[in-house]
């Protein structure tokens, strides 16, 4: 299983990298082409727009795969032993309970909705749904990560690794 999650790590920050990289070189244009050119291109203004919502969201997964999200984990540096392991075993079920909702169910239902109504983008002509499923591929990373994390709470838990 942690072949797997170091996997989807490297798979992730290579994406995410390689995303940041395009958007950097997206605004690079941006404002060469307004301020230098004379010309601002819509194109990459647009494009830019877009990329920094997968960068974000799929940023988003990666950090909590790193468990480097914000928290607010005074509770849990409280706690000790079993107690703690159960806290943990809980937030990582709510963050995959809040994941699914929110992201996959809630981002789906706008994507495919989207998909359905046949909205474009105005400069590029991309389909605004595809875009949108930014939100369902976070979450689904997302709850890959706290299922994971909280089974090995709570195998942790099951044999006694306190």
């Amino acid at each position: 299983m942690n072949k797997l999650v170091n996997s989807v790590n490297r798979g992730l920050a290579a994406f995410t990298v390689s995303l940041s990289v395009f958007l950097v070189l997206c605004v690079i244009w941006q404002v060469l082409s307004r301020y230098v050119i004379g010309k601002p291109s819509t194109v990459t203004d647009e494009l830019a727009r877009y990329l920094f919502m997968w960068v974000a969201l799929i940023g988003a997964a990666y950090t909590t795969g790193q468990k480097r999200h914000l928290a607010i984990d005074l509770l849990t540096m409280k706690l000790s032993g079993k107690k703690k392991l159960i806290n943990e075993i809980v937030i990582q079920l709510a963050i995959a309970i809040f994941s699914y909702v929110v992201l996959v169910h809630g981002g789906s239902q706008l994507a495919l909705k989207t998909l359905a109504t046949g909205q474009v983008t105005p400069a590029l002509g991309f389909e605004m749904g595809y875009i949108y499923f930014c939100l369902p591929i976070s979450g689904a990373l997302m709850i890959f990560y706290s299922l994971h994390f909280a089974f090995e709470r709570f195998t942790q838990l099951k044999c006694g690794d306190i």
